[in-house]
């Protein structure tokens, strides 16, 4: 790697932060189940950790385009996350663990999309090496569910806090150690932040991107528990969890080839198809082994495509003054209002309507999601990398 790009510390920060989401996403919720939570606070609890990405990403990323500092708004947004999470350790009750989350997301969510700049901006002109570093991420997260999987078959569920909070400091140490870029702005770069969310295709990206996550939903919160329904081991849980994440380490390493050969409109195109045959696969095979392995394998397409897709076209979109508002909305519309509508719908439909009904419904989102990107999405000039 070129000695000018900080790798492997920008890898190691992929590698930690995603290895932390490796432990809310399969096991949270079974950690919520376990204090006896119900499945609407598990959904709103879970809608709370998300609903923060429609606010704070938006807030840093404008101080850090003003400042030209991405590096030091991630250092002190991981500082702070990782300061209140410990409040987990020592409260309890739905009440101190909705403002937990509320505070400890705040700022959790506001570093990645920051990093996701700054990563850019360390690439300068080759941005194709993106997914070679963020590859890491999905490394750690694979990593971290088969170790906590592991884990939680010797030992009760109660420990998972403590662990998280392990992994939240090494965030933070990490993002001590990576130098900070300072953007110089030109000229070219006087168009304003409105003048570009104005464009039909704009908006079109952000509407396709939040009900992809509004179908995500329901996997993120309740995957795990639907598992378990069906008594799958933790281990196996996560196993299907790791499986799901090493398919989309697989698609990173022939991510450039893909986007040389395909412009980004037809690999986003195929990625949606493919998520109505996930959640469609998620929602009535789940007794089969086969098919659930399926499933998991198109994750790559579900979320690791899609998300590098998403990642050139904000960058695209959006020029080098507004990058970190640009990645900041991306999350906020996607992960952050996609994902709250997601958590609150499943958590609100799981029991009357069930999991299968719920999964389906996720699958209907995609198919939205396809005609609004077939119509507007991607149509610009130079929509691929080669």
């Amino acid at each position: 790697m070129d000695s000018a790009i900080p790798y492997w510390r920008l890898s190691g920060f992929y590698f930690f932060y995603f290895a932390s989401l490796g432990g809310f996403l399969p096991f949270w919720s079974l950690f919520l189940e376990n204090i006896s939570f119900s499945s609407v606070e598990i959904g709103e609890l879970s809608a709370l950790m998300v609903a923060t990405k429609v606010i704070a990403p938006n807030i840093w990323g404008w101080l850090a385009d003003y400042t030209g500092k991405s590096l030091r708004v991630v250092r002190l947004t991981s500082f702070f996350g990782m300061l209140i999470f410990a409040g987990f350790l020592f409260k309890s009750g739905y009440e101190a663990f909705a403002w937990i989350t509320i505070g400890f997301s705040f700022f959790w969510n506001a570093a990645l999309p920051q990093f996701e700049a700054a990563t850019l901006f360390h690439l300068r002109d080759e941005p194709h090496r993106y997914s070679q570093i963020r590859l890491w991420g999905s490394m750690g997260f694979i990593f971290s569910v088969l170790a906590i999987g592991k884990l939680l078959d010797l030992y009760q569920i109660e420990i998972l806090p403590a662990v998280i909070l392990l992994l939240l400091i090494l965030i933070w140490l990490v993002a001590l150690l990576i130098p900070e870029v300072r953007i110089i702005h030109h000229d070219l770069d006087a168009v304003g932040i409105f003048e570009i969310l104005r464009k039909p295709e704009v908006i079109a990206f952000f509407v396709v991107y939040m009900l992809l996550q509004i179908a995500h939903g329901p996997y993120y919160v309740f995957f795990s528990i639907y598992l378990k329904n069906y008594h799958y081991s933790s281990s196996i849980t996560g196993f299907l969890w790791a499986l799901g994440v090493f398919a989309e380490v697989v698609l990173f390493v022939f991510m450039r080839r893909l986007i040389n050969r395909f412009t980004l409109r037809k690999i986003l195109l195929v990625s949606i198809v493919l998520s109505i045959v996930r959640w469609l696969l998620i929602a009535w095979g789940v007794q089969s082994w086969t098919l659930l392995l399926l499933a998991q394998v198109l994750h790559a397409a579900t979320f690791g495509a899609s998300h590098v897709v998403a990642i050139h076209l904000v960058h695209r979109y959006f020029n080098s003054r507004h990058q970190g508002k640009g990645q900041a909305l991306y999350s906020s519309m996607s992960f952050g209002l996609g994902g709250m509508l997601g958590g609150l719908l499943s958590g609100y439909l799981w029991i009357p309507l069930g999991a299968e009904i719920v999964y389906s419904l996720a699958a209907g989102c995609c198919v939205i999601a396809f005609v609004v990107a077939v119509i507007w999405v991607g149509k610009e000039k130079s929509v691929n990398l080669a």
